[in-house]
């Protein structure tokens, strides 16, 4: 038949049960963590000398100056300083006010007898100390502040919160104080020297009023009084504006008159100015010329009656024209009329305005004065007001802006340490420590630990796993729990074989205690069983240990067949259990290290080949000498048996490749030594079998025993015998 295909090397992916994995094989090193860190977090918090808390409450405000402000209404609308509450727990924690506390609860001789056998404390020292213990606390969204005191006796904690409190009202009264004298002293110099200003002042007004002769009317008055007032200026600007306007439309007027011809102003004239005369002498010539028009019907141009119409009509355009001109020459005259006045009013309020500015450029410097004087009044009487409101403030009792709202008292628990909270981070933290440690380990440890590991690397695949504490089949007999795992890896290596006539086989690892001369002895113990002629050859000849679960002597052996001293036959020894013989390795002289590569090693493996079923070989490390290297190019099939969690992988890489390198036929590997009960993801490959078989009472099991066949091999070893 084909043989079994290895499939592609999964990805490695990590699962939560990767996880769960890690914390079941190293709970070991959890656990022991977890309570090292308890037990030490238990301890310490036991230790540690007790602390009782006090806490006393005050409301600060900010500093205002009451001479502006009036009232702790106004103060109270003020806005908030974000960094007024950071500044207080400075200046609380300051010499300002520390030192106070200090000197009036005598800390410096009382904790130097307490802490530094009685040598008194300096200021600086005893303020650090008082630091530590102290601790500021805005309460949210108020004006109020938390001074707690932590100290072995309740009482000492209550007091120097207390007294905490009382040094820090005391330094802001204290300032208030100081700043108010102060301003109090700066107001005063400014009043004295308003004063003289004043006097000054006073003093050059006088002079300027005598020396520019200004009357006594003219020096009670405001300023300089112009010659034409507010109303009679008005009254002119409105008659320049008028005569402006009746300029200008006489002018445009009489321009568009002039413009026009004789004819066309005779017709546009009696509409644009009012003259009866000239309309008269209009409507005479109308008349005159419809009466010769009618003449000259009946009449030649030279008769009597119309000549006598047309001198008359001559006479009224001759008269027309005069009244025409003499109308235009009034309109110039009307508009130079205008013209004359409007230049008089403008000249006068020019006139007017120049004798102004010369009267006030002469008077100026007085007035200028006044109302410097009058300012200088103004500015003394503020001063004045904010003096007399000082020395009122200087001489009513200070209302501090520092308030307590809560005196301390005595603690009745102490607070620190808080045994309850300091065990549970103990344990949470060993707990993590544990956690962070075990898989720290884990990512150190780079051996073998899943088959995934080992297919993905080895790219080959793993044909059995093998339980932790295996025994021997050879004492334990077939029904062993243990046989199990061995007859899933015959029945692997079956169908692993690509001929049946690949019967010899080797088994190598890497490196010493993976188990490989166990693995040999069982799984040879389990062909036998199956009915399989099985030999099983102990090559390792420098430190054979087979003879020894046999209980044979190593007298004869392998080496003296090579060395052709005895012959097959009588260095083959059988076994208990049928169908199974053993060739031991026998003694190995000094002078024969290479004899596994030898033709008499070739001849003995062919001549076996013809004699048993399955040989079995049991080498060396193959990375400790080449004995395993020389067997596996010799042998039809090698095994490779790597240890859990045992060695790095490189090692067993290293191993593998060595195989390849001298041509074995690598058939695959064997995981030996699991831990079942804590690697769940090796439970399938035999757990499945121990709960059903082992978990039956002694009873079911021999009465099972009683009823089956008695038959040298089970079912599913004869499929495989016909198969193969």
């Amino acid at each position: 038949m084909d043989p079994l295909k290895n499939p592609p090397a999964p990805e490695a992916k990590l699962h939560f049960l990767d996880y769960w994995r890690v914390i079941r094989i190293r709970k070991a090193i959890i656990i022991t963590v977890f309570f090292i860190t308890a037990i030490i977090a238990t301890a310490v918090t036991f230790i540690l000398p007790v602390s009782y808390a006090s806490t006393a409450r005050i409301k600060v405000e900010n500093d205002v100056n009451d001479s502006n402000v009036g009232s702790a209404m106004t103060a109270n609308m003020m806005p908030f300083d974000p960094y007024f509450i950071q500044t207080t727990f400075e200046i609380m924690q300051s010499q300002l006010v520390l030192s106070n506390v200090i000197n009036t609860l005598n800390l410096n001789t009382e904790w130097g007898k307490k802490f530094f056998s009685g040598d008194p404390l300096k200021t600086t020292e005893t303020m650090e100390i008082l630091k530590g213990r102290m601790s500021l606390a805005p309460v949210r969204n108020t004006k109020l502040i938390a001074i707690t005191v932590y100290s072995d006796q309740p009482e000492e904690a209550a007091l120097i919160a207390n007294t905490i409190a009382e040094s820090y009202k005391n330094y802001r009264l204290e300032t208030r104080r100081e700043n108010t004298s102060k301003g109090l002293e700066v107001l005063q110099n400014q009043f004295l020297s308003e004063s003289n200003q004043i006097a000054q002042s006073q003093h050059k007004i006088e002079k300027l009023r005598n020396d520019l002769g200004i009357n006594g009317d003219q020096a009670d008055s405001p300023g300089f009084t112009p010659s034409l007032n507010r109303e009679q200026m008005q009254v002119i600007n409105n008659q320049i504006i008028e005569l402006g306007r009746e300029f200008k439309e006489r002018s445009a007027e009489l321009e568009q008159l002039k413009a026009k011809d004789k004819n066309r102003l005779r017709d546009v004239l009696p509409g644009a100015v009012n003259d009866g005369e000239l309309s008269t002498l209009l409507a005479k010539l109308h008349e005159a010329q419809q009466n010769i028009a009618r003449l000259l019907i009946d009449y030649a141009p030279d008769n009597l009656n119309v000549t006598r119409v047309q001198s008359l009509i001559d006479t009224l355009n001759k008269q027309i024209d005069d009244r025409v001109a003499g109308i235009l020459s009034q309109l110039e005259s009307q508009v130079s009329s205008k013209k004359a006045a409007l230049e008089a009013l403008n000249q006068a309020v020019e006139e007017a305005k120049a004798k102004d500015l010369v009267e006030s450029a002469k008077d100026q410097p007085y007035y200028d004065e006044k109302r410097n004087l009058e300012q200088l009044r103004s500015q003394h009487n503020l001063t004045f007001a904010k003096l007399e409101a000082e020395q009122l403030e200087a001489a009513t009792p200070k209302n501090s802006m520092v308030q307590m709202t809560d005196k301390a008292e005595p603690g009745k628990t102490p607070v620190k340490p808080n045994k309850t909270v300091n065990i549970v981070l103990g344990l949470v933290f060993g707990l993590i420590m544990g956690v962070g440690l075990a898989f720290f380990i884990e990512y150190l440890d780079t051996s073998v630990k899943t088959i995934d590991d080992v297919e993905r690397t080895f790219q080959a695949p793993v044909l059995g796993v093998i339980p932790q504490n295996i025994g021997y089949l050879l004492d334990e007999g077939a029904e062993s729990k243990h046989a199990e795992a061995y007859r899933v890896l015959r029945t692997n290596l079956l169908f692993s074989r690509k001929d049946e006539k690949l019967n010899t086989i080797v088994v190598v690892s890497a490196g010493a205690g993976e188990g490989k001369s166990t693995t040999a002895i069982n799984l040879s113990t389990v062909f036998a069983q199956a009915g399989n002629r099985v030999l099983i050859v102990d090559s390792d000849l420098r430190r054979p240990t087979l003879h020894k679960l046999f209980k044979v002597a190593n007298n004869l052996g392998l080496t003296n067949y090579l060395l052709r001293q005895n012959t097959i036959a009588e260095i083959v020894q059988t076994s208990s259990v049928p169908n199974l013989d053993f060739m031991a390795s026998g003694k190995l002289p000094n002078s024969s290290m290479g004899i596994l590569g030898s033709a008499q090693m070739k001849e003995m493996i062919a001549d076996l080949k013809q004699r048993y079923d399955f040989i079995f070989f049991d080498s060396p490390p193959i990375l400790g000498v080449s004995d395993a290297s020389i067997l596996a190019s010799e042998v039809d099939l090698v095994m490779q048996v790597i240890q859990y969690r045992r060695y790095p992988q490189p090692m067993t890489i290293r191993a593998k490749q060595m195989i390849e390198k001298v041509g074995g036929n690598f058939v695959g590997i064997v995981l030996n030594n699991i831990n079942m009960s804590q690697d769940e993801g090796y439970y399938y490959y035999s757990g499945y079998y121990h709960d059903y078989y082992y978990s039956r009472t002694a009873a079911e099991q021999e009465a099972e025993a009683k009823a089956a066949p008695a038959t040298p091999a089970s079912e599913g070893d004869t499929e495989i015998k016909q198969k193969y």
